[in-house]
């Protein structure tokens, strides 16, 4: 009986027309904040999906780092225990370290990463080879494929040239340093690829064989930076590392592909909620027209509502009345914004009408992607904000003492 005096209510022709221009000015405000909330944060998502699978391809699902300093030890015992947990599918020994590159006449520091032969199974920097070819060499001639904003900076061709890149790092527990050269190991790289990921990683590594690190660092077999991991498809990344940190102690930290980049995911993170608030508040504003719409409809139906307290309808029946017609103008105006806002990000998939500036970009159109959460979100915060605008108007209607004499 609510909902249908409050539909007949919102589809009946008012006395004065202002009132339902009113009600369907608040219908169109909360459809097109609706519309504009799905399309943001689809957007934001299709920005964090981007990102994340960038980072993805470099950063494994888990990684074991050291707690303090630069190196960690690990047995083939401990490799062997690791192996074994459930969920892990693959592990790879990696060294890093920064690095003087010389080709030609100006030196370039960058980060060397020395990875093994399982190194392709637990990261996708393979598939984002862009020129030559993923090769990292044996002790006959070692090779090195470099980030793109880095095989520019040295001016390396990396297709035809067949001069090596020498390398210049640190030498481990020196003792009497005479000249600049005794406190640098040096070795020569011959570079034979180009990766393409992301600025971060292109202009910074050069990826290259775990054996030439260790040679230069004069680091042993069991000695590394990380042990990189991937995991088998379905297993849960937090329960990889909870198991692999109770195998490895203390004195290892385990971390997830989130907690690498937490940083970085927080941010977007943050962002998102930013947004989403700001448009919420503009729905709040919005909302006052529907208090206007509201109390001008109790003004109306004065008669109406006299009437039912005469035939004994109580008070928190007439409010619940209006708290309906509240609830059926925001429905209403939230169903046309998900149409809108659905038809939008499902033409941006598919046409990407929409175009980013400039062309150094990944994509060329502004991603989007749905999420059932964000609906969800945007439904419950339209109706809050539906039942605290309608809140006073019925408040007001179910108390006011009202009179079928006209005067």
């Amino acid at each position: 009986m609510i909902w249908q005096f409050a539909s007949r209510y919102f589809r009946a022709k008012k006395s004065t027309n202002a009132i339902n221009i009113i009600a369907w000015v608040s219908v169109v405000a909360i459809a097109v904040g609706t519309g504009a909330l799905i399309i943001i944060l689809s957007v934001f998502n299709g920005f964090e999906g981007l990102v994340k699978s960038l980072y993805s391809s470099f950063y494994p699902p888990v990684k074991i780092i050291p707690v303090s300093g630069k190196m960690i030890v690990l047995t083939p015992e401990q490799l062997s225990k690791i192996s074994s947990v459930p969920g892990v599918a693959h592990y790879s020994e990696v060294v890093e370290e920064k690095a003087v590159l010389r080709y030609g006449d100006e030196p370039t520091i960058a980060v060397l990463k020395g990875v093994d032969k399982n190194y392709n199974e637990v990261t996708d920097v393979k598939s984002n080879v862009v020129r030559g070819r993923f090769d990292t060499g044996d002790s006959v001639a070692y090779r090195a494929v470099l980030g793109l904003e880095l095989e520019g900076a040295l001016e390396v061709d990396v297709v035809h040239s067949l001069a090596p890149i020498t390398v210049y790092l640190p030498r481990r527990n020196v003792t009497t340093i005479v000249t600049p050269e005794d406190a640098l190991n040096n070795g020569v790289l011959y570079p034979v690829g180009t990766f393409a990921i992301q600025q971060e990683f292109n202009s910074k590594y050069v990826i290259t064989n775990i054996d030439f690190m260790r040679q230069l660092l004069e680091l042993d077999t069991s000695t590394m930076s990380a042990l990189e991991i991937s995991l088998a498809p379905g297993a849960s990344d937090t329960k990889v590392r909870s198991q692999l940190q109770q195998i490895l102690g203390d004195k290892y930290e385990v971390q997830t592909r989130f907690e690498q980049n937490q940083s970085l995911y927080s941010i977007m993170q943050v962002e998102k909620w930013a947004v989403y608030i700001i448009l919420s508040f503009i729905m709040i504003i919005a909302a006052f027209n529907m208090i206007g719409s509201l109390y001008m409809l109790v003004i109306e139906k004065e008669k109406d509502i006299t009437i039912l307290k005469a035939m004994g309808a109580r008070q928190s029946l007439i409010q619940r009345i209006f708290l309906a017609e509240g609830l059926i103008i925001a429905g209403i105006g939230t169903a046309i914004g998900f149409f809108v806002g659905i038809s939008f990000c499902l033409l941006q998939q598919q046409f990407g009408w929409i175009k980013l500036q400039g062309d150094s970009f990944v994509v060329d159109a502004y991603p989007v992607s749905m999420h059932l959460g964000d609906f969800l979100l945007v439904f419950i915060t339209i109706m809050v904000i539906g039942i605290a605008a309608s809140w006073y108007p019925a408040r007001r209607a179910a108390k006011e003492t009202m009179s079928l004499k006209s005067t």
